[in-house]
């Protein structure tokens, strides 16, 4: 069985940054699974899941990440996993929450409060500040992807979230 591993890195963009993370990993005769990069104001980031075949090389890749911000002014992270467990499905349903709103503090935090005070699970988080087309406000938008439980129906957590709706002044709907 291979070791696994995640690592986030992030560095100035520019071109060659992708190439320069993920060389390590290949040089290490690594294998990427699952990975997300994008750009967060000039800074470019990598969440990368990675395995590597047995062996102890936790230490090498530590080192690695060492020479990268050293020669490449990137930082990169990595932390062993343990056995990949099976995460259970049955029992949830999976829904889509689109909130959208004049841009304020509190938007991330009170929604996925709300969340986790229903059992609810968050699965991917994507947000961004958009400029209104009309009055040049700053609009903050997010796109959440839950497994909700079966023992709160979709009508009735759609109608709930209408309490944190109200609180931020936002709008937030809700797709199967």
């Amino acid at each position: 069985m291979a070791n696994r591993f995640i690592m986030t890195a992030f560095g100035k963009d520019r071109p060659g940054i992708v190439a320069d993370v993920t060389s390590l990993l290949y040089e290490n005769s690594c294998n990427l699974e699952e990975t997300t990069m994008t750009m967060l104001a000039d800074e470019f980031t990598l969440s990368l899941l990675f395995s590597c075949p047995q062996g102890d090389i936790e230490e090498q890749l530590t080192r690695e990440c060492r020479r990268l911000e050293r020669d490449k002014a990137i930082s990169a992270f990595v932390r062993p996993l343990e056995d990949r467990r099976k995460i259970e499905t049955g029992g949830f349903y999976k829904c889509v929450l689109h909130i959208e709103g004049l841009d304020q503090a509190g938007i991330v935090y009170k929604t996925s409060q709300f969340l986790a005070d229903r059992g609810i699970n968050i699965v991917d988080l994507k947000s961004a500040v958009i400029e209104s087309p009309g009055s040049g406000a700053a609009i903050y938008v997010m796109d959440i992807h839950i497994l909700a439980p079966d023992s709160i129906p979709f009508e009735q957590m759609d109608e709930s979230l209408s309490t944190v709706a109200d609180e931020l002044n936002v709008d937030i709907t809700a797709s199967r």
